[in-house]
């Protein structure tokens, strides 16, 4: 089996490769020649995903996935979530977002936040969603040098490690990726 992984991300493919059966062969975006930006203009994290599913399965005609993945701090009413990628600007620079989380949160008490993504799977025409959330808080500095995005300021309960000081393995077991990627692997062996 064939699938696109809608991502431009190669940490995101990396992590992905890792999950995915090998009897799925996983073909990335310049897998398939697609070189331009897909619009996210959606005002959800669902919204998104599934519009890039969509552009792929419209302009390329493979069946696919996407994710969108926000992160959503409480005491900032969700925030950055579906800007998260942006959060400082358009520049998509995760040092400057992390900076501005944690200036967003120096008077606040509650640090309690989550990360929530959602796959879309286009398969044989239809759409499907999965979602996965890891709970956890906002360190007050950023801590560790592995992973991407805010890893190194997110600390998922029960956890005394940012995800930016957790292995790609021990990761790979409790992140909001992977759940969401667990549940897409169930569906495509059923």
């Amino acid at each position: 089996m064939k699938l696109v992984f809608a991502t431009n991300n190669l940490n995101k493919l990396k992590e992905v490769q890792e999950l995915i059966p090998s009897r799925i062969q996983l073909l990335s975006l310049s897998d398939i020649g697609c070189t331009e930006d897909i619009p996210e203009t959606s005002p959800t994290i669902e919204g998104n995903a599934i519009q890039k599913v969509q552009y792929i399965k419209e302009h390329y005609g493979y069946d696919c996935f996407a994710d969108d993945t926000g992160l959503q701090v409480d005491s900032l009413d969700g925030e950055p979530g579906v800007y998260s990628a942006r959060y400082a600007g358009k520049a998509k620079d995760s040092n400057a977002n992390m900076l501005k989380l944690l200036t967003n949160l120096e008077e606040k008490e509650n640090r309690n936040a989550q990360f929530k993504t959602v796959i879309a799977l286009c398969i044989n025409d239809r759409l499907h969603t999965f979602t996965g959330i890891c709970k956890g808080t906002i360190t007050k500095e950023k801590r560790g040098d592995q992973g991407f995005g805010y890893d190194p300021v997110f600390l998922p309960n029960g956890f005394d490690e940012t995800f930016a000081e957790l292995s790609l393995e021990e990761k790979n077991n409790i992140s909001h990726r992977a759940i969401a990627i667990k549940k897409l692997i169930i569906f495509l062996n059923n």
